[in-house]
Formats: structure tokens, C-alpha cells, sequence
């Protein structure tokens, strides 16, 4: 079965839910034909280049939202760091880090709502540094409006970042401070300012798998550029603090549906990556992936740049 919808999406045809749920329930006997699969698909579509950005966690805390998996809204008492927006320096001198170590896209990420206005002119100028260094700006500011998109990409914002985080069914079960319509209709306007979006989510916080299908043609719908991969890492003092990691093989098995359900994007493994694969990290491409958030995460620690350009380079494939 996994033989023909494979096919199916090598001669460019779209699944349907029925094969996403075959895909869903490949058991461990068959998994690493699923891989296989998924890998043929990566190359067909993406070639050998995998996509590299880094983020810089440039406002933190004190969130207003209710995110039960994130350590940074203000009802988990999650004890992380809080900080207003950062200087423009300091967000460039992690950008050229970040190229240093290979990165091709450098992210702003705020916590909050939605940034101010006096924050999006402060943000625009680091935008405009982070293009002047090489790098392609990206942002991830929350629920903003088209116009306020629109000025960003003028100062040179090429990529916005919006997760759908779930499915819309089970949306109300983590967050219920804004809806999956306002989350929506953010993407649609990233899109209509002419910007690159990039939109996933984040697997393990109780989803079934029906949940991950739906967000995954959701998103085929909507049709963003990249789609981040997250893991849940249950961090105390969240709602979701007490959930266990998901077992490697599940988490790959989401790496593989995602790309036979959105073949031509970019699968771009990201949040929780090496808490939930430990040593099976490397199998991240070939299970179909062809992108990485390198460096550390918002709150939580990732991996050195150069291990992962090293199992970039065993694999054979580039980062340039």
C-alpha cells in the first residue's frame, strides 16, 4: 500500500485523508519503508540542499496568552527569564553567529500577542541589519495585520513565521486567549503582503493523529513556503509540563506523513529535535526532512552548529 501512494506522489498527485491514515498507521515492521519512501519524495522534490535558519529569542515572558505548551505565557510558572525587546547589537550579533555557523535565515521571535508599534520600528531596523549581514530576515511577531506586514517586508523582512500549532479541532485544548480563525487569518495576510510564510506546529501536546492530518491539509490548503516540525519538550510549570516526549520512531513517522502530504515544502525539523530524537536525530532527512532550526530554542537549549553541519555533510547533502 505504502508502494502506491508513493507513486501516487512521485507522478504528482495528491493524497487523500484515507492514505494519510495508511501513512499513520505504518507499524515498526514497516517503518523504515516508509522512510525510505518519504526520502525519494524529499529528493524528487527538494533536491539534496537542506534549508538552515537560526532564531533569537528577543523578547521573552510575560505573555498574556494561555499556550498550555509554552513557557513563556504568564500563567505557567515556568521560571524562565523575562525581557523586554533587546538591542538592536545584540540581535546582530547573534545574527552573524548564526551565519558563522551556517545558517542561511536569521529569526526575530517576540513573545506576546502581537508586537507594538513601537516595537515593529525598533524590529524593522533589525531587519534591515540582519539583510545588511547576508542573512534572509525573518520574524515571528504574532496576530499582526497586513499594513504592519507590509512595512516589515519594506524594511526587508523576507519570511514571516505563524504556526497553526494543531488542528482546529483540538486548538481550544491549548489556547483558548485567541482562536484558530485569528491564527488564519494572520496567514492570509502574510501572504497577501507578498511575504514567504512559513507555518507548522507542535506534536506530542495530546493530539491524535487524525489532528495531525488535518492540520497537514490545512496547511496543503494555505500553502506556505516551510513548515516547522516541532516537538513538544514538557517544560514544569506549563500546562503541558507533565506530558511524557514522543517515542523517536512517532516523531519521525510525522516527519515522513507531513512529506508525503506537502511533497514540494519545506520540512524544516525544528523545537524539541534532539529531547525527543536523541540518537536517532540523524534520520531526520532520511525520513524526509530538508531543513533545520539550528542553535538553541526560545527557552531551551539545541545543538551546536557544527554537529549538525557534520551529519549534514555524512549524509551527502549541503547547506550552502
Amino acid at each position: 500500500m505504502i508502494r502506491d501512494i508513493t507513486r501516487k506522489v512521485l507522478n504528482g498527485d495528491s493524497i487523500s485523508r484515507e492514505d494519510a491514515m495508511v501513512i499513520a498507521s505504518v507499524s515498526h515492521n514497516e517503518i523504515f519503508d516508509l522512510f525510505y519512501a518519504a526520502n525519494r519524495i524529499r529528493t524528487q522534490f527538494r533536491g539534496d540542499n537542506v534549508d538552515l535558519c537560526a532564531i533569537i529569542n528577543a523578547k521573552s515572558g510575560a505573555c498574556p496568552e494561555d499556550c498550555s505548551y509554552c513557557a513563556q505565557s504568564r500563567g505557567n510558572p515556568a521560571g524562565i527569564k523575562t525581557f523586554s525587546l533587546v538591542e538592536k547589537k545584540i540581535v546582530l550579533d547573534r545574527a552573524k553567529e548564526a551565519k558563522s555557523g551556517g545558517a542561511k535565515r536569521f529569526c526575530i521571535v517576540t513573545s506576546g500577542k502581537k508586537a507594538s508599534g513601537r516595537e515593529l520600528e525598533e524590529i524593522a531596523g533589525m531587519i534591515a541589519g540582519i539583510q545588511a549581514l547576508g542573512l534572509l530576515p525573518c520574524a515571528t511577531l504574532g496576530l499582526l495585520a497586513r499594513e504592519e506586514l507590509e512595512e516589515l517586508k519594506n524594511a526587508g523582512l523576507e519570511r514571516y513565521h505563524h504556526n497553526l500549532e494543531t488542528s482546529e479541532r483540538f486548538f481550544p485544548e491549548i489556547c483558548s486567549t485567541h482562536t484558530y480563525r485569528d491564527k488564519i487569518e494572520t496567514m492570509k495576510s502574510v501572504k497577501s503582503a507578498g511575504l514567504s510564510l512559513c507555518s507548522g506546529g507542535i506534536f506530542g501536546l495530546g493530539e491524535q493523529w487524525e489532528d495531525r492530518i488535518d492540520m497537514a491539509f490545512t496547511l496543503r490548503e494555505i500553502g506556505p513556503d516551510s513548515v516547522p516540525v516541532n516537538f513538544l519538550i514538557p517544560v514544569k510549570g506549563t500546562g503541558l509540563g507533565e506530558r511524557r516526549y514522543l517515542e523517536p520512531f512517532e516523531a519521525l513517522k510525522i516527519i515522513s506523513l507531513y512529506r508525503f502530504i506537502l511533497p514540494d515544502k519545506e520540512i524544516r525539523v525544528c523545537g524539541g529535535r534532539m529531547q525527543t530524537l536523541g540518537e536517532f536525530n540523524s534520520f531526520v532527512f532520511f525520513a524526509g526532512a530538508d531543513g533545520l532550526l539550528v542553535g538553541n530554542y526560545l527557552t531551551t537549549h539545541g545543538r551546536k552548529f557544527e554537529d549538525d553541519l557534520e551529519i549534514i555533510r555524512e549524509y551527502g547533502l549541503d547547506f550552502s
